[in-house]
């Protein structure tokens, strides 16, 4: 405008200095051959129609710029919105997948399940009918002896006594390869071979047919002690992994703890069972949310949020929302560990029920009495299982899971 404003300025002086020169009487015949007024109102008017199309272009591009900032500002909040919905998810599930973690790893079987077990594994119990003490000792009068035991026969009354004392003996309750079924069958057979050397009467043949009969009871044995060494070492990786994985959490909890200026948790001599669940009375879902309300407070300027400062100033949210991805990789690591304890659990099941079998196929018990065995064995797993599913609730920490949304990195 202020270039039109001179050219006008100009156009006129020169209007006025024509104006002011002497008539020439050929002017009017000048005026017709060289029309100069027109063809100054026609650059005027070509020159305002050039600048209308500046001011329109102007608008447009400023338009423009201000639908630009606009939609950076929104895209601001909606970062923004992101990473702090997904923190606040975030620290509800550390607390979850620390307790479930904890719980687990405390997890054997159940009281019940347990007594079933050790009752099955018992030389004294009579849970099939029979106890493996009392039969050692009849194999031992009937099959080594050959009914020839009474009151005056001291050498084979201290065969029997013997026996009983082997039997009775304290040590074998202290035995970590073998239950203590086997080890006492394997002690009695290396005592009658022993005393084979100076008895006579105790033969080959004799200790043959006792170790046949005493196979019966030793393969059943061995069986159900596979069967608790399978599952207890399962049992044990199980915990080796489930302990790997909470130290994986306790690492991602401090980065994030470190990130949002929380105390960071401090170990020392504690368990880090202890060591979290004491963390968690600091670092929990309602004091996330307050640290964000807190940071929004503070980049209030009037009565908006100025987003693109609180994020340009605070890149360290960004890295911990884009390092959620982990947290959600180790609840599904979680997920795996809690299925792979219930299959334990079956293949355990499976496994005494074949021992169980065994000893009804080796006429040790009848039946109606295994067949009683199992279906209780079935019924305290069941009950083990459901009891665990209620305990840990892996639905909880399925639901808060899927409220992260990992997938959207904010850069």
């Amino acid at each position: 405008m202020r270039y039109l404003t001179l050219l006008l300025i100009c156009l006129a002086g020169t209007q006025i200095a024509l104006a002011q020169q002497p008539t020439d009487p050929n002017a009017e015949l000048k005026n017709v051959v060289m029309p100069q007024v027109r063809s100054q109102d026609t650059t005027i008017r070509r020159i305002m129609e050039e600048l209308q199309k500046i001011q329109a272009s102007d608008q447009t591009n400023s338009s423009a710029i201000q639908g630009l900032l606009q939609g950076r500002e929104i895209d601001n909040i909606t970062k923004y919105q992101l990473i702090r919905n997904n923190i606040v998810y975030a620290s509800e599930t550390y607390y979850l997948l620390n307790k479930k973690i904890i719980d687990l790893k405390s997890r054997t079987t159940t009281n019940n399940l347990d007594v079933f077990i050790t009752s099955l594994n018992n030389p004294e119990s009579k849970e099939l009918g029979f106890s493996l003490s009392d039969r050692i000792v009849e194999l031992v009068e009937k099959v080594v002896l050959k009914g020839k035991k009474d009151k005056n026969d001291d050498k084979s009354n201290k065969i029997v006594e013997s026996t009983k004392s082997i039997i009775a003996s304290p040590i074998f309750q202290s035995f970590t390869s073998l239950t203590p079924p086997l080890a006492i069958a394997n002690s009695v057979m290396n005592f009658l071979h022993s005393v084979s050397i100076n008895n006579k009467e105790i033969n080959q043949q004799t200790l043959k047919d006792f170790e046949k009969e005493l196979n019966k009871y030793v393969v059943y044995y061995t069986a159900l002690n596979d069967a608790n060494n399978k599952f207890e070492y399962g049992l044990n990786f199980n915990k080796d992994q489930l302990n790997l994985l909470h130290d994986n959490l306790y690492d991602h909890i401090m980065f994030t703890a470190s990130a949002l200026k929380f105390t960071l948790p401090q170990r020392g001599n504690k368990s880090l069972g202890e060591t979290l669940n004491d963390f968690f009375f600091d670092f929990k879902k309602e004091k996330v949310v307050l640290f964000f309300d807190d940071l929004e407070n503070k980049y209030t300027k009037g009565k908006k949020v100025d987003y693109e400062a609180l994020l340009r100033e605070n890149p360290n949210l960004k890295e911990v929302n884009n390092q959620l991805e982990d947290l959600v990789m180790q609840t599904k690591r979680f997920e795996n560990l809690y299925n792979e304890y219930f299959t334990l659990l079956d293949s355990y099941y499976g496994k005494v029920a074949s021992a169980l079998k065994i000893a009804q196929d080796n006429g040790l018990a009848d039946k109606s009495t295994i067949d009683a065995k199992q279906s209780e064995f079935r019924n305290l797993k069941d009950e083990a299982v459901k009891e665990i599913q209620a305990s840990i609730n892996i639905k909880e920490l399925y639901n808060n899971t899927d409220k992260i949304k990992y997938r959207y990195r904010i850069f």
